[in-house]
């Protein structure tokens, strides 16, 4: 059974802070091979002896919000589990347990309300990121804003859509020929 030492190590010091935004195939499938059977049990309510530190509770919050994404992309799945991630970061930064995790790790707190679809958890997330990641929240804020713009227009995110076999509104089709979510990106830039 692999620990959630396991899962820190991989994510925040193999791959580490250049490698987690990329969108690299080989990554993906190592994800997957390494972590899929893990992230299903989190999913099927397990692992939750991993909720009890704020380590371990990292390693969860980085397998059923970042995880997922990567194993699953262009797919459903990819957002199965962010109700569990949003709803365990949230405990867990009321307790304080986000600031018991150096930055930049400290962002996989937060990323769980930047993933969400409700315009309070996307406002929270940027005073968090504000208040809470001096150091190295610069470029975070500046797709936390971008996030909490698109959801500000829509109230949902158009471009996983398709994954989620939801219809594109005219307006959301026409913001997706436009550049989507990068175009947004560029508006918060400037």
């Amino acid at each position: 059974m692999q620990t959630p030492q396991d899962v820190n190590e991989f994510w925040l010091n193999e791959v580490g802070p250049a490698g987690w935004y990329k969108a690299e195939e080989s990554l993906d499938d190592e994800i997957r091979s390494r972590f899929q059977t893990l992230w299903e049990d989190a999913r099927d309510g397990g692992l939750t002896d991993w909720k009890l530190d704020p380590q371990s509770l990292l390693a969860y919050l980085i397998l059923t919000d970042q995880f997922p994404r990567n194993m699953f992309r262009d797919d459903g799945r990819a957002f199965a589990t962010d109700k569990l991630a949003r709803a365990v970061a949230k405990k867990a930064i009321d307790k304080g347990w986000d600031m018991r995790v150096p930055e930049p790790e400290r962002q996989f707190y937060f990323l769980p309300l930047m993933h969400s679809e409700c315009l309070a958890d996307q406002d929270r997330c940027i005073r968090l990121m504000l208040s809470h990641m001096p150091e190295t929240g610069a470029g975070n804020l500046l797709h936390a804003k971008a996030h909490r713009e698109v959801i500000r227009k829509f109230g949902r995110f158009p471009y996983r859509n398709p994954a989620l076999k939801r219809t594109d509104t005219a307006t959301e089709a026409e913001f997706i020929r436009n550049g989507g979510y990068a175009s947004v990106l560029h508006e918060e830039a400037i």
